[in-house]
Formats: structure tokens, C-alpha cells, sequence
């Protein structure tokens, strides 16, 4: 048996091991954390941008007391707002998954905020499924007020929470608030744009009228927001809001909003909408700009150190990455279904 062994040991094959499909202690690449946060970031821009319009369309309904308008309004976003909700879920998951240290952080010290939140979309999500139930108009009355007040209150919390968090300088300070109060800006112009998609003349025409105040809205929210930042400079951000990324980002958003108003001016609605969701999603960018590389900068937490094991993210890169590209994939299916203008009343329809 000595001389197999000093044979093969000779010919190198009994030397080779087998190489391991995951190691232990290694990424599958370098930088896998930093993917993941930008995934997580990634996740949370999708939700702003998609369930926001759904927000949008909630707070517009306020204005109109027709119930002809109120259907249209229902109708217009039914068949997609509670599968726009699936990115909020998305988000609570990947963050969960590859950063729990931070998750649970976030989550422990904004507990009433976010129970809140969650209070919100749910008064949100039955009050349309509620109206439909009784043909008395006091019912309707009631459930459309609670669906205002959801959708308005929803983007208000989570607006807050997302403020708090980057900025770390609690729930209830000014820079918070005003995050919150930003995010109901631009919820109203993503929802006036999409409304104005799924609609036709007279209302479409009021709605435009509306969206370019909403832009305006946000887009002095944005300067205010800035200017108190500068003034309080919470855990020294002036440096890094002086970066070129943050003014690029910045300098993007103006571009955005402005060219948005002009394409909305020309009845360009779909181009107009996607310069919203563009606003989103450039929100989500200085989110993580801000951000990183702390995960959570008010614990102090980098995205290296905040990130789970390396063969737990290994596997979660695996087995959960495909599985958010199946999503994605069904949402382009479903926009696509559900591309046309709204052409029969009532929620679902």
C-alpha cells in the first residue's frame, strides 16, 4: 500500500482535494457585501418608485368628489398596488438576510415608527376592499377617508424612518420630518404623472396641472432639506454632501424635475412618468451615498462588518438572487398587461 501511495503521491493525484463548492470563511467574490447593499438600496428604490405613485394616487383622491373620478382612480392602480407592496417585503428580506446586526438595529430603535408604517398601508391596503362592500354612501364616505389618510401617512412614516436612519439624528428631528414630508412631494408627483397616463381629458389635463406643482413642491422640499442639513451638519454630512456623487445626484434630480414639467407641458405623459420614477430611484442613489460604508451609521456599523457570515450571504447570493430576478421578470409581464389607459370603472377593474 506504501508503495500506491508514494506512486500516486508521485503522479500528483492522490496530492489534488477535491475543491470545496462553498468555502467557509470566503465571498464567492470580493465585494459581495457591497453588492448586497446595494441590492437592499436597490430594493427600497423600486418600492419608492412604485408603490409612491400607488401613494400619489391615494392622496389625489382626496380631490375629487365625484364617484365616477373616485373609480377611475381605483381602477386605474388596482390591478398593481398590492403587488407594488412586494418590493417593500423585498427590501425587509434582503436587508434581514445579508445585514441582520443592522436590521435589527434599525428596526429596535424605530419600533412605534415602523409599527406605524405597517398600521398605515394596512388602513390603506382593506379601505378600497372595504368601500365595495355596502352601497351606503356614509360607508363609502368613511373608507375613502381612511384610505387618504393611509396613503398620506404611509410615505409621511416610512419618509421619516429612511430620514432618521441615514442622518442619525432621531425619529423626531427636523431632518427626519422633512424626509417624510419630501416623500409625500414626490408621491404626489409620481402618482399625478401615472394618473395621467391611465386617464383622459378633462381629468388628465387637471391632474397635469397638478403633477407640475408637485414637482415644484419636491423639488423645493429638496433645497430646504439641504439647507437644514448644512445648518445642524448631523454627524458631520456637510463634507459629504459637498462630494461630487451627492451633487451629481442633486444636479440629476433638478434636471429631472424640470425636464419633467416640460415634458408634461408637451402631453408627453409616459416620458413624464418615467422622469418621476427616475426621481425615486436618484433618491435611493443618495441614500446609499450617504450611507456607506456604514450600513448604519448611528451604531456605527459598516456594511463589512454588519454582513452575515460569508457562507450564509454565499448561499443567499445562490438561492435568493434568481428568485429576484423572477420578480422582476413577472413585473415587466404585468405592466405590460396592464399598460393601457383605464376603460372600466370600479376598484380592479
Amino acid at each position: 500500500m506504501r508503495g500506491v501511495a508514494e506512486a500516486s503521491a508521485l503522479d500528483g493525484s492522490a496530492a489534488a482535494s477535491p475543491t470545496p463548492l462553498l468555502v467557509p470563511d470566503e465571498y464567492l467574490f470580493d465585494g459581495l457585501p457591497e453588492f448586497w447593499f446595494a441590492l437592499v438600496l436597490g430594493t427600497l428604490a423600486a418600492y419608492v418608485a412604485l408603490d409612491g405613485f400607488d401613494f400619489g394616487v391615494g392622496m389625489w383622491y382626496a380631490t375629487r368628489d365625484d364617484e365616477h373620478d373616485r373609480e377611475q382612480f381605483l381602477a386605474a392602480f388596482g390591478p398593481v398596488w398590492d403587488a407594488n407592496e412586494v418590493w417593500l417585503v423585498a427590501f425587509g428580506t434582503t436587508l434581514l438576510g445579508a445585514f441582520p446586526a443592522a436590521y435589527a438595529a434599525l428596526l429596535s430603535e424605530h419600533y412605534l415608527l415602523a409599527l406605524g408604517a405597517v398600521a398605515a398601508l394596512l388602513f390603506r391596503g382593506v379601505a378600497p376592499e372595504l368601500r365595495e362592500q355596502r352601497e351606503d354612501q356614509r360607508w363609502r364616505r368613511a373608507c375613502d377617508r381612511l384610505f387618504v389618510a393611509g396613503s398620506t401617512l404611509s410615505p409621511l412614516l416610512l419618509g421619516t424612518l429612511v430620514g432618521s436612519w441615514v442622518f442619525g439624528t432621531g425619529t423626531l428631528s427636523l431632518p427626519a420630518i422633512l424626509t417624510g414630508v419630501g416623500l409625500i412631494a414626490l408621491s404626489l408627483t409620481t402618482g399625478a404623472a401615472y394618473l395621467a397616463v391611465k386617464t383622459a381629458a378633462p381629468l388628465r389635463d387637471e391632474l397635469t396641472r397638478y403633477g407640475q406643482f408637485a414637482t415644484a413642491g419636491y423639488l423645493a422640499g429638496v433645497v430646504v432639506l439641504l439647507a437644514v442639513l448644512f445648518a445642524l451638519d448631523p454627524r458631520g454630512i456637510t463634507t459629504d454632501l459637498l462630494s461630487a456623487p451627492v451633487l451629481a445626484i442633486v444636479l440629476g434630480s433638478v434636471g429631472l424635475g424640470v425636464g419633467g414639467v416640460a415634458l408634461a407641458r408637451r402631453e408627453r405623459h409616459r416620458e413624464w412618468f418615467a422622469s418621476t420614477l427616475g426621481l425615486a430611484v436618484l433618491l435611493g442613489l443618495l441614500v446609499a451615498v450617504l450611507l456607506y460604508p456604514e450600513v448604519y451609521p448611528a451604531t456605527g456599523l459598516t456594511v463589512t462588518d454588519a454582513a452575515v457570515s460569508p457562507i450564509a450571504l454565499n448561499l443567499m447570493t445562490i438561492l435568493g438572487l434568481p428568485v429576484l430576478v423572477l420578480v422582476g421578470g413577472y413585473f415587466v409581464y404585468l405592466y405590460s398587461v396592464f399598460g393601457g389607459t383605464v376603460e372600466s370603472e370600479g376598484y380592479g377593474g
